[in-house]
């Protein structure tokens, strides 16, 4: 199955090379990287047009301009493969990634599939933390996940029949990983591989942050969260129908 990895880039030059490399080495002469490219102020957009054409794998297209969250839609827009990998810029995919997600979708059941994460330094080395999944008690359940989300984005791969009902993302929704979980919970079954598949980089520039903002912020987040579950459950809805329509 082709296989598809959707990166949102922002100014990423200090650690795309290590990060893209260990990507490469296990996808497939006919899968693809999405680079969607918000900014490379830091000078890096030679670089990564470098990359693409060493190796055409490599796709980098512009950017929205608008975010994360809308940068991750474009770059999955974009995506043709099967299965579809989020990926941040910065992080390093350990040699048998790939492999071990790709054997969880061979449930035809298995929507999405989460995987745990070792936390390293700014130089790749572990800092001795406990991994994602210890630290967010990461676990399925739509409410579970609403008062404290399992799904980290560089940690998921889901199924390209997903697209049509993740977007596009409303604007509202801050957690575009929340979103792509909660989808394949209400769509089948999500599989959680509790072995770290990745080294989760934390340094000064990361977006995702370890803590949480104001409790009113976080309060308003998850009202506004709520209120967008009401337009997934009716996209899932009309997906259900149009396969079934397509079965006969």
């Amino acid at each position: 199955m082709k296989i598809s990895v959707a990166m949102a880039y922002y100014n990423g030059g200090t650690y795309i090379e290590e990060q893209m490399d260990s990507i490469l080495s296990q996808l497939g002469e006919k899968d693809e990287v999405i680079v969607s490219v918000d900014g490379a102020s830091d000078g890096s957009k030679p670089l990564l047009l470098k990359m693409a054409e060493e190796d055409k794998r490599i796709h980098v297209i512009k950017g929205p301009g608008k975010g994360v969250v809308k940068n991750f839609e474009n770059a999955i827009r974009h995506c043709s493969g099967e299965i579809i990998y989020l990926s941040d810029q910065d992080d390093i995919w350990k040699p048998d990634k790939v492999k071990k997600v790709n054997e969880a979708f061979l449930n035809p059941k298995v929507k999405a599939v989460l995987h745990d994460a070792q936390i390293v330094d700014e130089c790749g080395n572990p800092t001795g933390a406990e991994g994602l999944f210890a630290n967010r008690g990461s676990r399925k359940g739509i409410l579970k996940n609403l008062v404290k989300n399992s799904y980290v984005g560089c940690c998921m791969a889901f199924r390209k029949e997903l697209i049509p009902v993740i977007c596009p993302i409303p604007k509202e929704m801050y957690m575009h990983d929340y979103w792509i979980g909660t989808a394949a919970e209400y769509m089948g079954e999500v599989c959680f591989i509790k072995e770290p598949l990745i080294d989760y980089r934390r340094h000064s520039s990361n977006v995702t942050q370890m803590t949480h903002g104001s409790m009113s912020f976080m309060i308003k987040k998850r009202i506004d969260i709520v209120r967008c579950l009401g337009l997934l459950k009716r996209r899932v809805k009309k997906a259900g129908e149009e396969i079934e329509k397509v079965n006969g």
